[in-house]
């Protein structure tokens, strides 16, 4: 990973410590986004990575040259941040993670005044700042202030209690086994569980930082959630990554179901109420079970590129129920426009109150199964990422193609989709079939695609 270069996209800026990020590095992506913005509040939030302070720091000083003032929510999921954005008459905010990356990784992702990441239109006039380097520069006495607000969480908790069904869950008195990876969402997730009247029994729950499993969701992290379940007797495990946006499940068996079930169990969850109307929005590399519970319940689906703000975008535009990111990050605009792990909590948790039955029952009996896959493919510098995809498109003459994020392959009962990571320098490869074997293979297809071609741009 040493020498890896900073990662620009529309998910933000990521980089390694003292690499690529430096302070100096983050001082001049906030000062291009003060400059930006203009004047006004701009609030900062960050998870508990160890180099959390300096990043903070570092973009602080930069918002506040501009003249920029801001309001300092300390250690707070992303979406508590974003929630904070659109709530408080302010301009803008950074949020600073690197989200799922390791914990020598750092970022700062950046919100409009409506609490939304920046669009691909927007990163680009704010990238357009930072390359000209022309920063706005206050005077002594049009500096920045800073302010400290401890309640954010406790504002966003209560956006979730007021959309779900809170008596139905107390009256279940569901037990929760909880992994919050020692990330910003340890003492929100708490606070909401027992706001619901759950027991939780909880592991990775001290908010430092020290990362003691793989932050991505996915089942071989959760290993030790899975033995907490067993041992505890929970009704659900519930795992969280560092920022707190997305979430996975782990059933009643001690079985991690797989992060996508979040997503589909989510927007089943919802539908089910019947109203209001609306149709579902996720992204093109999210699990065709959203497809299922769209047609049983009369519901259109709509499916964008990859990236939280693709997707919310079109939620807006077509007024939807519910979206997300198949990666478990649920959407739930009842709370707001963005990926949420407290809203997944509370709709989930409704929906096994409501059901009153175990989790691996209804995921068996109400969706369909599939398996996905996926593999990544890391890029040498400099390579001509559109070259490689455009090589690739004729690669499956007999099925539909996607080209509008990557290429991706639909065929009846599966499909394969490469595209260029937004977050690290690699290309991702996922598929989905009915079993796992025939996922895997298509997955290996699709990475044996990618080598050839990297090979022969080597030659």
């Amino acid at each position: 990973m040493a020498g890896s270069p900073l990662q620009i996209s529309v998910s933000g800026v990521r980089g390694i410590i003292g690499e690529s990020l430096t302070p100096e590095v983050a001082v001049g992506f906030a000062r291009a986004f003060g400059t930006y913005l203009g004047p006004g509040k701009v609030v900062v939030g960050r998870d508990t990575r160890p180099s959390g302070d300096m990043v903070r720091s570092a973009a602080i000083a930069g918002l506040l040259s501009t003249g920029c003032d801001v309001v300092d929510i300390g250690i707070a999921p992303t979406p508590t941040t974003q929630i904070a954005v659109a709530s408080g008459e302010a301009v803008g905010g950074i949020v600073i993670t690197a989200s799922h990356n390791p914990a020598e990784w750092n970022g700062l992702k950046f919100i409009r005044g409506d609490g939304i990441f920046l669009n691909a239109e927007q990163v680009d006039a704010f990238l357009a700042v930072h390359r000209r380097g022309v920063y706005a520069a206050a005077d002594v006495n049009g500096l920045g202030r800073i302010q400290e607000d401890r309640d954010a969480a406790d504002r966003h908790i209560a956006k979730v209690l007021a959309v779900v069904d809170a008596e139905l869950i107390r009256r279940a008195k569901l037990h929760v086994a909880l992994d919050s990876c020692n990330g910003a969402g340890c003492m929100p997730a708490q606070k909401l569980l027992e706001a619901l009247g759950c027991r939780c029994t909880s592991i990775n729950s001290t908010p430092d930082g020290q990362f003691s499993r793989g932050l991505e969701l996915i089942p071989e992290n959760l290993a030790d959630l899975c033995a907490l379940v067993r041992e505890s007797g929970a009704h659900v495990g519930f795992a969280q990554d560092p920022d707190a946006d997305r979430l996975a499940m782990v059933s009643e068996q001690g079985v991690a179901i797989g992060e996508e079930y979040t997503l589909a169990l989510g927007c089943l969850f919802v539908a089910e109420k019947g109203a209001p109307p609306g149709p579902i929005v996720v992204n093109l590399s999210t699990s065709r079970m959203v497809e299922h519970v769209a047609q049983e319940h009369g519901r259109q689906v709509f499916r964008t590129p990859v990236g939280e703000v693709n997707v919310v975008e079109r939620m807006l535009r077509e007024k939807a129920l519910i979206g997300g990111e198949g990666s478990g990050g649920l959407i739930y605009p009842a709370v707001h426009h963005g990926r949420d792990s407290l809203a997944a909590m509370g709709v989930i948790l409704e929906g096994l109150a409501r059901y009153g039955r175990p989790i691996s029952e209804l995921v068996a009996e109400l969706l369909p199964r599939y398996e996905m896959v996926k593999r990544e493919a890391r890029l040498d510098e400099g390579v001509p990422v559109a070259r490689i995809m455009s090589s690739v498109r004729s690669a499956y003459p007999d099925a539909s193609l996607n080209d509008e994020d990557g290429v991706k392959w639909d065929w009846e009962d599966r499909w394969l989709h490469i595209r260029p990571s937004n977050t690290e320098p690699k290309v991702r490869i996922i598929a989905e079939a009915p079993t796992g074997d025939a996922a895997a293979k298509l997955a290996d297809e699709g990475a044996a695609l990618i080598r050839r071609e990297m090979a022969a741009l080597r030659q």
